[in-house]
């Protein structure tokens, strides 16, 4: 009993301490691909999309698409990364967080450090990019967001740029809460976690809004445009 018990005890300092410097050693290392991946993608950037930037005129009338009198904004896109890649870095001021992102939410990838999920956006991108990361072990990247408050800002460097977010709204939900990922106009960052801390019972939930970088004015745009209609 005190031999089992003796192992138990190693197991969850393994987990509790021991995952911290497994995930530590994968960030250092990262550190450097991410910058690489950067140079690679950003001669791959380009340009999808364009809308008016100015959607609606003062009388609230949607205007002809594209308007003739204000340049268009422009929608970019950079290449997808390849799944378990280093991709992007993540800062979070409020709680001194500074994490590389990796692509992909499956339990290798989560152990490197926080995952995107691929079947959502990527950060930056008009619609709702959605990352999770552990809120306990391997590093526990996502430890103190509970901290976050409306208001705080997150950054996002890509090979596009630095993308800024703000806080809007932080809940829980369920683990089946499927939702929280689905698609949103405008562009948004969902960060998932588990909670509460030293559990998975429920699911930690911020939610965040572009507010400047690259693709802001195209999202704005993306947003508030509806195409006249044909006459």
């Amino acid at each position: 009993m005190i031999g089992l018990g003796a192992l138990i005890l190693a197991f969850l300092g393994y987990q509790l301490v021991g995952t911290n410097f497994l995930t530590a050693r994968s960030q250092d290392l990262a550190q450097q691909t991410v910058e690489e991946h950067f140079v690679a993608a950003q001669e791959e950037i380009e340009v999808v999309d364009t809308l008016p930037s100015s959607p609606v005129d003062d009388n609230g009338t949607t205007q002809q698409y594209p308007p003739t009198d204000e340049p268009p904004v422009v929608h970019y896109r950079e290449p997808k990364p390849e799944d378990g890649q280093a991709f992007g870095v993540m800062t979070i001021p409020k709680i001194e967080a500074e994490q590389v992102l990796f692509e992909g939410v499956d339990r290798a990838t989560l152990k490197k450090g926080p995952g995107h999920m691929p079947w959502t956006p990527l950060p930056g991108q008009p619609g709702n990019a959605v990352v999770s990361g552990h809120r306990t072990t391997y590093g526990a990247p996502f430890f103190d967001l509970d901290q976050l408050q409306p208001g705080d800002e997150i950054y996002v460097e890509t090979a596009l740029g630095t993308h800024t977010y703000v806080v809007r709204d932080s809940f829980i939900v369920t683990p089946t809460a499927v939702e929280v990922t689905d698609p949103k106009r405008g562009a948004w960052l969902t960060l998932t976690t588990c909670n509460p801390k030293f559990s998975a019972r429920e699911r930690l939930i911020i939610s965040a809004e572009l507010v400047d970088g690259p693709n802001f004015a195209y999202a704005l745009a993306e947003r508030e445009f509806v195409p006249a209609a044909a006459s």
